[in-house]
């Protein structure tokens, strides 16, 4: 049986905002599936973790700033790189840039001043900068995984061009495995 089932039908729905494709892909991933794509955003929330690290220590270490300065440059910079590289490479998504920035934007007015707001509280309660910035990560890495699949890329999981190469793959494949339970040689 196919690692994908795909639940939609061959006429995908599709809809031009400004000059960006907009298509609608509905998938329903199996355990395997879900655990490698959870693998790849914690991979490369590591690789935005380094980023937002080597930013926060540069800053807080050298130029001597406060705990919240340092800790929003850092997080607006693994952010940005976050959300490029998971929507390419996790999600395969071609959603609306814009569009799924805006919703990307929207759960950080959230995060971000309560994340600043504990960060600032604990490290004045003589907390270390960096276990209070680890903490923080770690929050950040599950919160925002759940909010990117099944808010930002619910409906626009394997839409890119990779993404729909990997839905053909999968649809050939079940195809030919229907083949063979229908006609099975004999």
């Amino acid at each position: 049986m196919s690692a994908l089932v795909i639940l939609y039908q061959s006429k995908r729905k599709k809809r031009r905002i400004g000059t960006t494709e907009q298509s609608t892909t509905k998938v329903k991933l199996t355990k395997k599936q879900n655990f490698l794509q959870g693998l790849k955003f914690l991979l490369f929330s590591c690789s935005a973790g380094l980023i937002q690290m080597a930013s926060f220590t540069l800053l807080n270490e050298t130029v001597r700033w406060d705990y919240w300065p340092s800790y929003l440059i850092a997080l607006t910079l693994s952010v940005l790189y976050n959300f490029t590289v998971n929507r390419k490479f996790t999600f395969k998504s071609a959603k609306n840039v814009p569009l799924a920035m805006m919703q990307v934007i929207g759960y950080y007015l959230v995060f971000t001043p309560l994340s600043t707001w504990w960060g600032e509280a604990l490290t004045r309660a003589g907390w270390n900068e960096y276990i209070v910035l680890f903490g923080t990560m770690v929050i950040n890495l599950v919160t925002e995984f759940s909010f990117y699949r099944f808010v930002v890329y619910r409906n626009h999981l394997f839409t890119n061009k990779a993404g729909q190469r990997e839905l053909a793959e999968m649809a050939a494949e079940q195809d030919a495995e229907a083949e063979t339970i229908e006609n099975p040689a004999q």
